[in-house]
């Protein structure tokens, strides 16, 4: 609250009032001694308390103001994402952008069928819609053709009496944006072009980014086509080299910038751009297996009558990063100076790339490292993910290191709980709510590696439910100890290379037994 105070025998407004109503108050508390002719000040037809309303209100909103540029100035308080780019731009650091979630399909032909069939680069399949979700869309993204030979029973076994079946086709959530042209070069410096669609995937820079072809940029004059390659700064860019970097902000619109002839070339006067990249990625693209079953723009599949299902759930899709994630990891990464060395240089580092959940980095020998990955929202590594997180560190490693990518060790922690519930409260509904406790206890996002998970986590959570009685836990144990038990110490232990999981067993809907007492 506002109050008039007196320094030197001259009263003073305190100036940490904030708000419209303070203001206002404060003001007119001066009044009296200011201005005692004024006794009318109180009616609201009076024009002078019209002005001390409207000073009050500009005061407000540039209070408002000033404490957004306070908050806003520091990476610890900001809260917008334009301020955190901003931010970490300073450092080197770009907030990584959504990663596509991949997986392998499994192609079924009828028996009859004999002949090569060929999987193209931007062939197109997807997931039933439903009503509450649209379809995912997964392309085949692989430069080159994969070609299968129906006639060959090694690579189409007879699967019954009238099937042919191929297993391995890689999938990535997505959409292939091809040639799309951006504008033509009016031969100035720093030209800057905006991408047509939000979404980018990006995963690497410089030469890694033509391995993964993440993004293809290309200028054509008088039939002369030439390739761009994407840095991540122009500082250190040649006279005249074919350099551009990318600007995303905090919409997720990405727009291309080349340089001046001094940092950068320019492209020529009258040459058209054009980029091929792809859009998508997301948590969404990590469907559950069986789910992948519509042939969407594959014509030669459709009509040899083919079928596509994944046996595998898809995984690795990953939102775009979170500011919160990038201030926890851009230190880490400034220290590391974007080279890897230490265990801890690894981890920072493959923390960043998109897709990566959790990893835990190991020297395994001399000169080699294992980096134990598990993807966003948990699962298996696939091999698009592997094969794209070696290209990453191409340029970050120790020329003689070698870096091996492993899966994590996932242990089903089994929990049954006796609830008893007071006879007022629905029994269904407070099971569904003890239910949920191993979800959330045992969240892919709340779990590491080797962290310990205790019994009295569980208790604390199912009693603090309202309409809970009492609990009492007549099983907790990991998937490989003895059934129906409770750990002794109350603490499941884990090792280096372990993460905890709820079960797959049904019987354990979201991760816990419940066995209801009482309610109605």
């Amino acid at each position: 609250m506002t109050e008039i105070k007196r320094f030197n025998g001259r009263p003073s407004i305190d100036y940490m009032a904030r708000d419209y109503d303070s203001l206002l108050r404060s003001m007119r508390e001066l009044i009296p001694q200011k201005l005692p002719e004024w006794d009318k000040f109180e009616s609201e037809a009076d024009f002078g308390n019209v002005l001390l309303q409207l000073f009050a209100h500009m005061g407000d909103i540039l209070s408002y103001y000033q404490d957004r540029i306070a908050n806003e100035s520091f990476l610890g308080t900001a809260r917008t994402r334009r301020s955190i780019l901003h931010h970490l731009r300073l450092i080197g650091y770009k907030l990584a952008t959504p990663a596509p979630a991949s997986t392998r399909l499994q192609l079924t032909v009828p028996k009859a069928v004999n002949e090569t069939i060929t999987i193209h680069k931007g062939d197109t399949f997807a997931t039933k819609s439903q009503k509450n979700q649209k379809s995912v869309r997964f392309e085949y993204t692989q430069d080159q053709p994969l070609i299968i030979d129906a006639s060959d029973p090694d690579t189409m076994p007879v699967v019954g009496t009238s099937k042919r079946y191929a297993a391995g086709i890689p999938v990535e959530e997505g959409r292939l944006i091809k040639d799309e042209i951006l504008g033509i070069s009016n031969g100035a410096l720093n030209q800057r072009f905006t991408l047509a669609h939000t979404g980018l995937i990006l995963r690497s820079l410089g030469e890694a980014a033509q391995v993964n072809k993440d993004i293809v940029l290309t200028t054509e004059l008088f039939g002369v086509i030439d390739l761009w390659t994407l840095q991540e700064s122009l500082a250190f860019s040649r006279e005249l080299r074919k350099d551009y970097v990318l600007d995303i902000d905090e919409n997720d619109v990405a727009t291309i910038v080349f340089g001046d002839d001094a940092f950068g070339a320019i492209p020529a006067n009258g040459a058209v751009v054009k980029a091929t990249y792809r859009v998508g990625g997301g948590f969404a693209g990590n469907v559950p297996a069986h789910s992948i079953q519509t042939i969407v723009n594959a014509p030669q599949l459709a009509l040899l009558g083919a079928k596509v299902t994944n046996d595998n759930p898809a995984t690795g899709g990953a939102d775009r990063e979170s500011i919160e994630h990038a201030v926890l990891q851009a230190p880490a990464v400034f220290r590391s100076l974007r080279r890897a060395v230490t265990a801890a240089d690894y981890e920072a580092l493959a923390l960043r790339f998109p897709g990566v959940g959790k990893v835990r980095a190991e020297p395994t020998n001399w000169n080699t490292v294992t980096l134990f990955v598990a993807p966003a929202g948990g699962g298996d590594v696939s091999d698009v993910l592997e094969a794209n997180l070696l290209v990453y560190f191409e340029d970050k490693r120790p020329i003689s290191t070698i870096i091996e990518v492993e899966d994590v060790d996932y242990v089903q922690i089994y929990v049954t709980a006796q609830v008893g519930i007071l006879s007022y409260y629905s029994t269904e509904e407070i099971k569904a709510k003890v239910q949920a406790i191993a979800s959330d206890l045992l969240a892919f996002e709340k779990v590491n590696f080797a962290k310990p998970v205790y019994l009295s986590n569980f208790y604390d959570k199912i009693e603090d439910i309202e309409g809970v009685e009492f609990v009492n836990i007549i099983e907790f144990r990991r998937e490989d100890q003895t059934t129906d038990t409770v750990e002794p110490s109350g603490k499941i232990e884990l090792g280096s290379n372990e993460i905890p999981t709820v079960p797959k067993d049904l019987q354990y809907v979201a991760g816990l037994k419940v066995i209801a007492s009482g309610g109605y």
